[in-house]
């Protein structure tokens, strides 16, 4: 496969898809194989603008071993049930030979209905169930040095066996593997993963190897985004609200779960810093939302990932399951109604929403934007909730009218004229190293916003040139008001941080009219420093980033503005968010997107040195009392003013 192929190269387009188990079987799919079925599936999902589909090779189903055992349980040879491997390479693999050109006939299957495939290899866990061979039950499958020789000598083999066919894009490491074993370490999670990476390179170094794990975290834990990016060539989001922290506190089709699925896979590419995308997503099913609300969901996060460069969305999953008997699906009420395809084959709202976003893109021409602005890099820290604080600091930064781009503190410096540091707390913020760096970078020209939930920094009283007086912890809700700047706000807060001026700027008050937001000049840069963790506020609140909320987003629009961010293009209302795409010197695109599930009219303008040109998707071709429907976006093309 050439670069060209590469479905996650610089220059691809934007893809959408599902993960597919076959209508009739599900996880019995290769015991059960049906051709027919698999492909009639196949042909409407491929009608239904379906362009990649994830599919699982069940662990168990193609490598059947067990271990057979002599006296005191003492190992004496992997066999099919009583039958010898044979003396193949599929033997000496472990590997049933049937279901490999069972899934060589999907692969042909799919490849008449031009769907691409990504394969997860390693299948043992899927949808609350662990599927193993005998020979390793109750065995620790990442750790175990002989369970993990067997699966490195199964991934070769289908590797090796399959790699001629043309519709498989991409492999995966397996579903979500970091959900086959515990307890596992950071080392043990490394090495499993380059394990399963390295036997995949040896038998095809062509195709972009994926992770496919989820909830992978900045620091501590075992599976860490850097290592996962160390190792495979592409990250990916399993991001469903009900799984995740902090996610399932408003309506899923309102702004906080509108931009989980990009927030989440813009941390782990900018953490990572390699590809990341939308992997699996869901509203998992009538419990939790209409048909018609999980339909506006898709639209919603279909429209911020392809405007945050997430590559693509792949729904979970492609077909109802409710008529199946056998685990997970007897288990799991949740397993059985998460399809974009009915039992009866009819397509759901979900389907008609991907195949009409696909078409769009094919419409415009726009499959590929150029990289959005970035106006912040917002350093997470040690110590601290690093997901929740990403999360509320991306949607601050979205609702302040900028967009930021994250990295973690012991990190190389990212270059950048305004950097946020936001809800620091305890007394590892980052190494001294990384906050000198910073300090420089200041010192430089650079502007550094601080907000504080009781964090170690220092030097502290030197750049910022206020001193903490006390801490202790909170009785009321932190008060921020100005008058100046006309905010009177609140945010929870585990302390009270008392601050004293020396010669700082004061930007806000708190309850005591005591200083709490501060400002100064530090070299030829500047710092700001709020005593308030607004971010840890805001993740933790129910509606926070709803109409009538606290607007703490307004502290996020005045750092900005003392940092010089200056925008291009602007709107008035915070529930529409905006990118800027710049095609060339003359040339800018702007994806507007309406993260409400209401449509409402707002006014776009623009500086003096852009004009409006057109509108490439959207209801209303005018920019003042620009209409957006809602859960959805527009494309808006400016060109550079002609100079007189």
């Amino acid at each position: 496969m050439d670069e060209s192929q590469n479905m996650f190269a610089p220059g691809a387009g934007f893809f959408t898809g599902c993960n597919y188990w076959a209508s009739h079987a599900g996880t019995a799919m290769w015991r059960d194989w049906r051709p027919e079925v698999v492909a009639e599936d196949f042909r409407l999902l491929g009608e239904n603008g379906v362009e990649v589909a994830r599919v699982f090779p069940l662990w168990p189903d193609f490598q059947p071993i067990q271990a057979l055992t002599g006296g005191g349980q003492s190992f004496v040879e992997m066999r099919f049930g009583e039958l010898p491997l044979p003396e193949t390479p599929a033997g000496r693999a472990g590997v049933d030979e049937t279901m490999v050109e069972r899934f060589r006939e999907l692969c042909r299957i799919a490849a008449e209905n031009r769907i691409r495939l990504i394969v997860g290899l390693v299948t043992g866990w899927m949808s609350g169930r662990m599927h193993v061979p005998p020979a390793f039950e109750r065995v620790n499958v990442i750790s175990d040095a002989t369970a993990v020789k067997w699966q490195v000598r199964m991934v070769r083999y289908l590797v090796r066996s399959l790699k001629d066919c043309p519709a498989i894009a991409a492999w995966d490491l397996g579903n979500e593997c970091n959900c086959m074993a515990y307890p596992v370490s950071a080392d043990e999670a490394w090495c499993w993963s380059d394990a399963i990476t390295a036997a995949i390179r040896r038998e095809d170094p062509t195709r972009p190897v994926v992770s496919g794990m989820h909830s992978l975290t900045c620091d501590g834990g075992a599976w860490k985004i850097v290592d996962q990016a160390e190792v495979t060539d592409v990250l990916c989001t399993h991001p469903y609200p009900l799984f995740t922290p902090h996610c399932a506190t408003d309506p899923v089709n309102t702004m906080r779960n509108a931009f989980h699925a990009a927030a989440e896979t813009r941390l782990y590419g900018d953490i990572g810093r390699v590809p990341a995308f939308v992997e699996e997503a869901g509203s998992l099913g009538p419990s939790f939302s209409s048909e018609k609300v999980a339909a506006d969901y898709l639209n919603n996060m279909l429209w911020n990932s392809f405007a945050h460069d997430c590559r693509g969305l792949l729904w979970w999953c492609a077909n109802d399951q409710t008529r199946l008997e056998h685990a997970p699906y007897d288990w799991v009420a949740m397993e059985r109604e998460l399809g974009l395809l009915r039992p009866d084959r009819e397509g759901k709202p979900t389907l008609r929403t991907m195949k009409a976003f696909g078409e769009m893109l094919d419409r415009t021409g726009l499959r590929k934007l150029p990289p959005f602005r970035r106006d912040a890099v917002m350093i997470l820290s040690q110590d601290q909730d690093q997901w929740g604080v990403a999360y509320a600091g991306f949607l601050l930064a979205k609702q302040a009218g900028f967009d930021i781009e994250f990295q973690f503190a012991d990190q190389e410096l990212k270059p950048a004229n305004f950097y946020i540091l936001p809800s620091i707390r305890g007394t590892r913020v980052m190494p001294g190293r990384c906050y000198h760096r910073l300090l420089k970078a200041v010192q430089e020209g650079a502007t550094l916003f601080v907000t504080s939930d009781g964090g170690s920094l220092e030097p502290f009283n030197s750049v910022f040139g206020i001193d903490i007086a006390t801490i202790s912890r909170a009785v009321a809700e932190t008060v921020i008001s100005s008058e100046e700047h006309d905010f009177h706000l609140r945010c929870r807060s585990e302390f009270q941080i008392d601050l004293v001026n020396r010669d700082a700027e004061i930007l806000a008050v708190d309850s005591d009219d005591d200083p709490i937001f501060c400002c100064r000049a530090f070299g030829q840069g500047k710092v700001l420093f709020l005593a308030a963790p607004i971010e840890r506020a805001a993740t933790e609140t129910p509606r926070a980033f709803l109409p009538g909320g606290q607007e703490l987003y307004r502290l996020y629009a005045l750092a900005a503005e003392k940092a010089g961010v200056r925008r291009r293009v602007f709107r008035t209302n915070p529930q529409l968010t905006l990118t800027e795409h710049e095609v060339d010197d003359d040339t800018l695109l702007v994806v507007a997107v309406n993260n409400t599930p209401a449509a409402f009219t707002d006014e776009i303008t623009c500086s003096p040195e852009w004009v409006f040109d057109s509108m490439k998707w959207g209801e209303n071709p005018v920019v003042s009392g620009f209409t957006v429907q809602g859960n959805s976006g527009s494309i808006l093309k400016f060109r550079r003013a002609r100079r007189s």
